[in-house]
């Protein structure tokens, strides 16, 4: 079906996207962490709960990706239009409900997630929070809008306006936080501009006629009970597993906060930097979900099964070569932070650690199940995840830290083992071919 120059074109904005992406919250990172370990701590926190917010938007334009690429499969781009205005008005109405619940009642929610921390770290979360929870709605609809461009296999745009927003992001954090002196509150400042802008940008993209997916009138997002259902049997296992996945981390970043500020502030460091290793082999398994979902929509299950292997296989490659730079620069990265002489070499072992693990393991773990999501066996992956979440990553993590004495050590371990009982499980799975069994559009 696909060519491997419409792969390319696929995926090269795809990598690109991600590891500019990575690159860029690298910098904001480290441009934070020069206010203090409290300041860097505090957003660190926030960020692992944003994430769990950023997962459930993802969920969602998953599920919109794989009923509009199988429908385009189909050729018939009425009802991939109709798809795509479904998701963005169920996207745009779960943030604002986050952000309605989440702004207000940011003070005891972080105290009920991370429990006691120093009050400095406190006071930095709250401001993170507050104006970060302001940019959901703007990041959902970006993420919405963004999918849709990518179930029809245009990658190209939600890389430019990526791009764009995360060079304002860079600028505003420049000027907000060294100009004018604003601390976590520029950080986050620039960080609502920037989710404005992209939003807008990619609306308006959106609402051009000629598209194969292209904003209509408003009469067209008016809720389709049918196509939301068909939408959300894709989304919401994916938003569950996302969210006890990202909910997992925050269990795991509460365990980190009782080992004091060095360690959290390392483990942000760590984190980044292991985000920024595994980018380019999500922008992979994205466009997984676009070529195996229209393999399925016209009937082609050899075919995607085919893809799932090579998508797996260009994964590792790319795993390879960023874990690669990731490691080299990783003593050089950690002395433009503010981090103590312990926790740059902490931050740097553990580093090349989960390096090494990544290209054995990671590729199976979470590129080849996005071709089984795309086939519509959103649930085997669903439990899955969940199962191995909590069980390693949550539980043996827990464990290790609390009882071993390994510290910030026995958060990695755990996290390493969730990907050897992940990767298993799906690779068993493409093997069994159960995954076929499924009609996404029926």
């Amino acid at each position: 079906m696909f060519t491997k120059k419409e792969i390319r074109a696929l995926l090269w904005p795809l990598i690109l996207e991600q590891v500019l992406t990575g690159l860029m919250g690298v910098a904001d990172t480290f441009m934070v962490s020069n206010v203090g370990e409290a300041a860097i701590s505090g957003v660190a926190l926030v960020d692992s709960l944003n994430m769990l917010i950023v997962y459930f938007f993802s969920a969602l334009a998953a599920g919109g990706t794989i009923v509009c690429s199988q429908y385009i499969g189909q050729d018939d781009k009425l009802q991939a239009n109709r798809a795509s205005a479904q998701v963005l008005s169920a996207s745009f109405g779960l943030s604002m409900a986050c952000c309605l619940v989440l702004a207000p009642l940011r003070r005891p929610v972080l105290g009920l997630i991370f429990g006691t921390v120093e009050p400095a770290v406190m006071d930095s979360a709250d401001v993170y929070l507050l104006v970060t929870a302001l940019s959901y709605p703007f990041l959902a609809l970006y993420t919405a809008s963004a999918a849709l461009f990518r179930a029809t296999g245009d990658s190209r745009r939600p890389m430019i306006v990526a791009l764009v927003a995360d060079v304002l992001n860079i600028i505003g954090n420049a000027i907000l936080i060294f100009g004018c002196g604003m601390g976590v509150l520029g950080a986050a400042l620039a960080t609502l501009a920037s989710r404005i802008v992209s939003a807008a940008v990619m609306l308006r993209f959106q609402a051009r006629p000629g598209q194969v997916i292209s904003l209509g009138k408003l009469s067209s997002f008016r809720p389709d009970g049918t196509m939301l259902r068909r939408i959300l049997r894709l989304g919401i296992p994916s938003a569950i597993e996302n969210g006890m996945f990202q909910f997992g981390k925050l269990v795991v970043q509460s365990t980190v906060s009782v080992l004091g500020t060095t360690a959290i502030a390392s483990q942000a460091i760590i984190a980044v930097m292991d985000s920024c290793c595994g980018m380019p082999g999500q922008a992979i398994g994205i466009g997984l979900l676009t070529v195996a979902g229209q393999c399925m929509g016209r009937g082609r299950p050899d075919e995607a099964k085919k893809y799932m292997i090579y998508f797996t296989k260009i994964s590792t490659v790319v795993v390879l070569i960023s874990g690669g730079i990731i490691s080299a620069g990783a003593p050089l990265i950690t002395k433009l932070t503010a981090l103590s002489p312990e926790g740059r070499a902490l931050t740097c072992q553990i580093t090349w650690f989960v390096s090494a693990m990544r290209l054995i393991l990671w590729p199976m773990a979470f590129t080849l199940p996005n071709g089984l999501r795309a086939a519509g066996d959103v649930s085997f992956t669903m439990w899955v995840g969940t199962v191995s979440m909590w069980t390693l990553r949550v539980g043996l993590s827990w464990y290790l830290c609390r009882y071993t004495g390994v510290g910030l050590w026995g958060i990695w371990f755990g996290w390493c083992a969730d990907w050897v009982l992940r990767g298993a499980c799906f690779v068993w799975r493409l093997r069994s071919n159960k995954w076929q069994d499924h009609n996404v559009l029926a």
